[in-house]
C-alpha cells in the first residue's frame, strides 16, 4: 500500500491478498454476475487445478470449465434478470463486502488452511474455498508481486497522478481542499474502469490505472466532486 495526501485529505492505493482470492475464488466458483456493482472478470484469468488428473490438467471426456466472462444462459432465467440467489452467493457477497472495507477488514487475512476456520458457519463458501485455493492462492501471489514491482518502479509517476489533480483542483478553487479520504483498490480486470464498492472506496482496474492520462480524467470529476 502507499498513501498520498496531508493532514487534510489522503488516498490510499492498495491491492489486498484477501481481496484477489475473493474475486479468484468467485470466479473459479462460477459466481459471475452477482454484486452491485458487478465487478468484471479477472484477467488473465485464473486457471483451475485439477486434483487427481495427470499433470493437473482434465482428464479426456471431462467438462470444461466455462468461461467466468462469458456465461452460459439458464433458460429459467431469461437474459436481463437476476436469478435467485444461492446459498454460495450471498456468502461470497458478505466475505467480499468485508473484503473492501478498510476500517472492518481484519487485520490478518481469514484464509487459514488447512481447516479455513472463518468460513465455520459459510459451509458453502468453506467448502469452495477448500476445492481451488491453491489455484487462487498461485494466482493471487503472482499478481499481487506483479503490483508491488509496478508500484516500486512507478512510484513517482502514480503519486504525481493523484497529487497533481488536487493540487490543479485547490489552484482552480483559490483554497486548500478539505478533509476527504479515498481507498482505490487496483485489480486486473477484463475491462477499464472504476467501480464504487463502499463509501470512500473504488476498485480501479489495472489497465486504468497504468494508462496515466485515462486515470487522471477519471480522477479529475472524482477530486471535483469531493473538494
Amino acid at each position: 500500500m502507499f498513501v498520498e495526501g496531508t493532514l487534510r485529505w489522503q488516498v490510499t492505493e492498495d491491492c489486498p491478498w484477501d481481496l484477489l482470492m475473493a474475486l479468484a475464488l468467485r470466479d473459479l466458483g462460477r459466481l459471475g454476475g452477482i454484486g452491485s456493482p458487478v465487478i468484471p472478470p479477472l484477467s488473465p484469468a485464473v486457471v483451475p487445478v485439477f486434483h487427481g488428473a495427470p499433470g493437473g490438467v482434465p482428464a479426456a471426456g471431462a467438462r470444461p470449465e466455462p468461461n467466468p466472462a462469458h456465461p452460459e444462459p439458464n433458460p429459467a432465467h431469461p437474459v436481463g434478470t437476476e436469478p435467485p440467489r444461492s446459498a454460495l452467493a450471498e456468502q461470497w457477497l458478505a466475505w467480499f463486502e468485508l473484503a473492501v472495507d478498510r476500517e472492518h477488514r481484519p487485520m490478518e487475512s481469514l484464509l487459514r488452511p488447512p481447516h479455513f476456520e472463518a468460513f465455520d458457519r459459510a459451509i458453502e463458501l468453506q467448502d469452495l474455498v477448500m476445492a481451488h485455493y491453491d489455484a487462487a492462492a498461485g494466482w493471487a501471489r503472482e499478481r499481487h508481486a506483479e503490483y508491488a514491482r509496478t508500484s516500486v518502479e512507478q512510484h513517482a509517476r502514480r503519486a504525481a497522478d493523484i497529487v497533481d489533480v488536487v493540487r490543479d483542483r485547490e489552484h482552480e478553487l483559490r483554497r486548500q481542499a478539505g478533509y476527504f479520504r479515498l481507498d482505490l483498490y487496483v485489480l486486473p480486470l477484463v475491462a477499464s474502469g472504476a467501480w464504487i464498492v463502499a463509501p470512500h472506496t473504488v476498485i480501479v482496474s489495472t489497465s486504468l490505472r497504468d494508462d496515466p492520462g485515462a486515470f487522471r480524467r477519471w480522477f479529475t470529476p472524482v477530486v471535483a466532486a469531493l473538494v
